[in-house]
This record gives structure tokens, sequence and C-alpha cells, in this order.
């Protein structure tokens, strides 16, 4: 047996990391350091997004699909090569850079993904693959494979011209929009879905097909908003804004989908987790705003003279969207205990921050004042979501989830192709 709750435990081990991280980049603004501090951004973008959140989904992956599977060696071995991968970033980003042996550990984090990639595809049970939730967990893992072209360009691109080429940032940013937009999200709507399926909540096929459609075409076309910034020709301005249009109508669909069974989702998703996702839910919807005002030039043209809007954006999808999903879903499935108190003191801390990063984005470009504090102020608010995530840990560590009672239906991996038609018809 896989024990998954301590998958899902290093999982967390691995966020309380990527906060300490980020706070000792906001000392750099405080006190000089004796750290490079780009180097210690690489190590912080490395591990938040391959080791908190990766290592988060694939555990929720495996846990829903593959928990009574013959291969748990195959996955267990697999487990372990990525967090070799992943220790191995951690212990050379912050002190080298993009150097040998950080790009060496980089690279097998790459063929150890192909590994879970190619685990899945074969051994997923037949009656899960005409289901919902498993086509939009197969599509996020296909994008997965598909956003490490980006690092693979990188190597290509930095030999060859260098990394003040516009290809060495587009390679980048490749990379980050088929990871922020398409695996993560799409496997947190696909783990909605399962509960829905296991729950036997019909998800209508027909919206299904043309939520799917719209939303891989515009998740493709918003692709050309990462170029905004090179000042390209109109064309690509009109694409990425189709794109981020279309986003916009494939997140009403969704909740067309979801409203005439929330009445239902609400008994089949526990109180605490169902708030989180409600929650990450609107935060979504503001991602897929911001994605919109982005494809105008004037808003394009904005985020790239000031950063903070950037990094604001970025912490929304990754800190809230993301993060606050994956705790939700973790909770629910019982491979963590969150307790309510230390959650809201982390939404504090990511409302709190995110306030200040915005505000000092927007009063830098219409002149506004600021507190001399703001660093201090910022580093303050950011230890707040540390802290509790080290508190969760802590106590998961001490106290884990207790196993789901014999029958009980979010954790039955029966066939859902071939629920009972008593419950389909309820």
């Amino acid at each position: 047996m896989i024990p998954l709750k301590r998958h899902a435990n290093i999982a967390l081990f691995y966020f309380v990391l990527v906060g300490l991280l980020g706070l000792f980049l906001r000392l750099f603004f405080v006190t000089p350091l004796g750290a490079n501090f780009r180097y210690v951004v690489h190590a912080h973008s490395h591990i938040a997004l391959l080791g908190w959140v990766y290592l988060g989904l694939t555990t929720l992956i495996y846990r829903l699909y593959f928990r009574n599977n013959h291969k748990s060696k195959v996955y267990r071995r697999i487990f372990v090569f990525t967090n070799i991968t992943v220790v191995g970033m951690l212990v050379t980003f912050p002190f080298t850079g993009y150097a040998v042996l950080s790009i060496i550990f980089s690279t097998l984090f790459l063929i150890s993904s192909y590994f879970f990639a190619g685990f899945v595809f074969k051994n997923i049970p037949h009656h899960f693959k005409s289901n919902a939730s498993y086509r939009c967990i197969r599509a996020a893992i296909i994008y997965l494979v598909v956003s490490s072209i980006g690092p693979w360009a990188i190597g290509a691109v930095m030999a060859t011209l260098g990394n003040t080429s516009i290809w060495y940032h587009l390679s980048i940013y490749f990379y980050l929009h088929f990871q922020y937009n398409a695996w993560f999200v799409l496997a947190l709507i696909g783990f909605l879905f399962y509960i829905m399926e296991v729950k036997g909540i019909q998800v209508p096929q027909d919206k299904f097909r043309r939520f799917f459609r719209i939303f891989n075409l515009g998740l493709i076309l918003s692709l050309f908003l990462s170029a905004l910034w090179t000042d390209p020709p109109v064309m690509v301005y009109l694409l990425g804004g189709a794109g981020a249009l279309l986003q916009a109508w494939a997140m009403a669909l969704l909740i067309s989908m979801l409203r005439p069974s929330w009445q239902l989702l609400k008994t089949a998703v526990r109180p605490f987790p169902r708030k989180l996702l409600v929650l990450a839910f609107w935060l979504l919807i503001g991602k897929v705003v911001m994605q919109i005002f982005n494809a105008i030039p004037f808003f394009a043209t904005l985020a790239y003279h000031y950063p903070d809007l950037v990094i604001g954006y970025l912490h929304w999808i990754f800190l809230g969207v993301v993060s606050i999903s994956l705790l939700a879903y973790l909770h629910h499935f019982r491979l963590i205990r969150l307790p309510a108190w230390p959650f809201w003191i982390y939404l504090c801390g990511f409302a709190l921050s995110e306030i200040l990063i915005f505000y000092r984005g927007i009063a830098l470009w219409l002149g506004w004042p600021f507190p001399m504090e703001h660093p201090r102020l910022l580093l303050g608010m950011s230890a707040l979501m540390p802290l509790t995530i080290y508190f969760v840990f802590i106590y998961n560590y001490v106290h884990p989830p207790a196993d789901p009672k014999k029958g009980d239906s979010e954790f039955l991996l029966a066939p859902l192709g071939q629920e009972d038609t008593t419950q389909r018809k309820a």
C-alpha cells in the first residue's frame, strides 16, 4: 500500500520551504544579504511548481485512480526519483543558479514527469477513460508534457542566442503558461468532476464537450498573451484577446454545468473544503478577468513596465487559485487534516500581501506615495503563510487524518461508467 498521507505531507513540507524562500527574497529589500537574489528566485519558483504543486496533484491523481492498482511499486519508484530531483534543485539553485548540477536535476525532473505521464496513460482503468474527470486529467498531463518544451528550448537558446534574447524569455513564458493555465487548472477541474461522478451527479456530456473544446482552444490562443511585451503585430493581440475571451466563455459554461447540481454538490463536498473551493473558483474568475485586460495593449505595456503587477498576478494564481484548491482537495479526500483557523490566517496573509504587491505596482504607475515601511510590511504579511502551513505540516505529522470508513462514497473507486442506475437518476 502506498503511504499517500505521507506523500501529501511531503508536498506540504515543500510548500513550507517555498514560503521560507519567499520570505528570504523579501529580506533582500529590508537588509543586505550575502546571497544571489536571482539564484534564490530560481530555487523558489522550481520548488513551488515542482515540489508543492506537482507532488500535490500527482498524489491526488494516484489516490483517485490507482489506489488499488497492482503497479504501486512503479509509482513508488517514480515518486522517490522525483523527490531526488526536487531536493537536488533545492540544494543547487540557491548557490549556483543555472549551472551544471542544477540543470542536470531539472532535466531529470522532466524525465520523471514523463515517467509519471506514461504510468497514468498505460495503467488507467478502462472504465475511467470516457469520464469527464479523466478527460480533464489526461489533457492536464498532456499539457504538463507540452510545457516541458520550454525548458528544453531554454538550453538551446542559451547556447546559441544567450539569455538576453527574447526567445529565452518566450521559452520561460511558454513553460509557465502551460503549467499555470493548463496542467494546474485542468487537473483541479478534473478533481471536481470526479467528486460529481462518484456521488452520482450527472455531468451533461453535451455541455462538457462544449466546455472542453472552448477551454482548450482558448488555452492555446491565450499563449499569445505571453508575447505582448515584445510589441508584436496587431494579429498577436487579437489572437491573445480571443483566447482570453474564450477562456471566459469556458468558465461561464462550467458555471452553467455546476449550477443545476449545486444542491447535490453541497452534500457531496464537506463544508470546509467546499468553502475553500468556492473561494478558489472566484479567484479563478478574477484570473480570467485579468487575462482579458492583459489583451489590451495599454495594460500589456503597463504589466511589462511594472513587474509588481505580474508578480501579484502569478501569486494570485499560485497562492490563491492553485494552493487553496489543493489544500481543499487534500483535506476532502482525507490525505491531510486542515484545521479552519490556520487557513484563515493563511488567507489573511495572502490577501494582505497581494494588496501590498498590487498597490506598489499601481503606486509606481500613478505616482502615488507608498510607505517607507512597505518592504517590512510585505515581509510581515507574507510570513503569515509559511507559519500557518508549517503548523498544518506539523499537525498532520503528529495527527494524520483518519482512514475513511468503509463505504464512504467519495473513496469508492468503482467503475464510474457503470454506476447504479437508480443513483444516476437521482
